[in-house]
């Protein structure tokens, strides 16, 4: 797989770039959506949850607290749905260009990185806003945040192939999301739960990530590694699985696109 991503790089930076300009050139406010998303959805979940939240005592004010949540969900559930159609939405090149077709889903990925990186400039403003403590343990963000990249590359591959073959896997997915964002620690901490159902955050990768984004932010600490290998091994063997099936389907792609 290395050798295929650096042989391609002048293509995965060329399908990247399409893709963020294409996506904006049309906007009139641009890359300024990218901000204002997320920013306004912490707002109003803000409003509306503040008060139940307070009564929790999560020991930060409940506004970025909400925001660290929120930034790594809507990048993982932004990127499934731009990747789950990036090989129909490309088809013309998928029918005449031999290049292995992970390159789509991964250009799709990075644009969505780029998105991240932009939204959390505003994170980090409103860090400063709600003088929360700087640490070095911050910098543990960035390896925490590969992790879920990779988690979230390995359900692309497969949900992208899938969905070539079998388009409600899209409209089933919707269900499925709508599912796993409230059974992720985004808007609540994991202490709301009762304590005998905390086993699923364990088992579930994003609520993993989301922990351990916390935990190194606002309690300046390491995050639980026991937590973050249970992450890494079905982050692992999700993309083993998909890469897999997605390279046994890859050769019928342009018969069905």
């Amino acid at each position: 797989m290395r050798n295929n991503m650096l042989k391609y790089w002048e293509l995965i930076k060329h399908l990247t770039l399409r893709e963020i300009k294409g996506r904006y050139k049309q906007s009139f406010l641009g890359f300024f959506w990218i901000i204002l998303n997320p920013f306004f959805q912490m707002v109003i979940m803000s409003f509306v949850f503040s008060t139940i939240m307070k009564q929790q005592g999560l020991g930060i004010p409940y506004p970025i607290f909400l925001y660290a949540g929120l930034l790594p969900w809507l990048f993982f559930s932004n990127s499934l749905g731009s990747a789950m159609n990036s090989l129909t939405s490309n088809s013309s090149l998928v029918k005449k260009i031999y290049f292995p077709r992970e390159i789509l889903v991964l250009a799709t990925l990075v644009a969505k990185v780029f998105d991240f990186i932009l939204a959390f400039i505003i994170f980090a403003i409103l860090m400063l806003v709600f003088k929360i403590n700087l640490s070095w343990y911050m910098l543990l963000y960035i390896p925490i945040f590969f992790l879920q990249f990779f988690f979230t590359y390995g359900l692309s591959l497969l949900l992208s192939a899938l969905n070539l073959f079998y388009r409600d896997v899209q409209y089933l997915f919707d269900l499925v999301l709508t599912l796993w964002f409230y059974l992720t620690p985004v808007i609540y901490a994991t202490e709301f739960f009762p304590e005998k159902y905390r086993f699923i955050f364990k088992l579930n990768p994003m609520s993993v990530f989301i922990n351990a984004y916390r935990q190194v932010l606002f309690k300046g600490d390491f995050p639980k590694w026991e937590s973050l290998v249970v992450g890494l091994l079905i982050s692992l063997g999700l993309y083993l699985v998909s890469h897999r099936l997605f390279k046994k389907m890859e050769g019928t792609f342009a018969d069905v696109v």
